[in-house]
């Protein structure tokens, strides 16, 4: 059994944002994949910290902060060639 995780980020115009919208992207992504042999599984939110950027004397550049990320997950099942019992 196989994973594939890609990150999904959904993109939106002022004049469309509306959840079909969305979910016509995510749809594309797993059709997309779907010929690729992999099957849907879900949509993770990841949450991750930056770190801060301090600059020359200690001094904070950028503060850190906390940011999430949306990954869908595929599966791909390698199925075993049965055994021929004449060997």
């Amino acid at each position: 059994m196989e994973y594939k995780v890609i990150p999904f980020v959904a993109t939106a115009k002022q004049q469309n944002v509306s959840s079909s919208h969305i979910a016509q992207q995510l749809e594309d992504l797993i059709k997309a994949k779907q010929i690729e042999g992999w099957k849907y599984v879900r949509l993770e939110s990841v949450s991750t910290y930056i770190q801060p950027v301090e600059g020359c004397f200690r001094n904070t550049v950028r503060p850190g902060y906390m940011t999430s990320y949306q990954m869908a997950v595929f599966i791909k099942e390698e199925y075993e060639s049965p055994v021929d019992p004449s060997y």
